[in-house]
């Protein structure tokens, strides 16, 4: 397995994993990002977001994507945005090895947190996040405003 800075000419597998990600989180219609926006986004003169890739025999099996965040009490700050893993790769230390390089990453770069979100549904993973010494929050709940939400906001303003 190689570890590794995601390029440009990975995001059309990122784009297959992500989908993967939707499918599994039960909203296999929800993605509208495209691979033109993916590199776009990720790779321009000001990245939005970063990723490592996980490779066996030259297949990309796994990404972790990142990007920085900015909090008012503990200053720079990670978000670890998705972890996936391909379905049949599960359980064989590719998500640990993602995982572990996004915290390396947090490390090098002196944030004070590296925060993430995960659905209440999914036990394997919070449990896999407590024993790591990671803390869910359960006192804080996720907050979105999607694009109906924006453009309704701003008609009736």
């Amino acid at each position: 397995m190689i570890i590794r800075k995601g390029e440009k000419k990975d995001m059309k597998a990122v784009l297959e994993l992500i989908q993967e990600l939707a499918t599994f989180e039960k909203e296999p219609d929800a993605v509208v990002v495209t691979v033109s926006d993916l590199e776009k986004d990720g790779f321009g003169e000001t990245p939005l977001f970063h990723t490592f890739i996980a490779k066996i025999n030259d297949e990309i099996v796994g990404i972790a994507l990142y990007y920085y965040r900015y909090s008012t009490w503990k200053g720079k700050t990670i978000h670890l945005e998705d972890l996936i893993v391909k379905e049949k790769m599960r359980g064989s230390g590719i998500g640990f090895a993602l995982y572990s390089k996004i915290i390396e990453q947090g490390k090098k770069d002196n944030v004070r947190r590296i925060e993430w979100a995960v659905l209440d549904w999914n036990i394997q993973a919070i449990n896999f996040y407590k024993k790591s010494g990671a803390k869910i929050l359960d006192d804080w709940r996720v907050v979105q405003m999607d694009e109906q939400g924006i453009n309704e906001f701003l008609t009736n303003l």
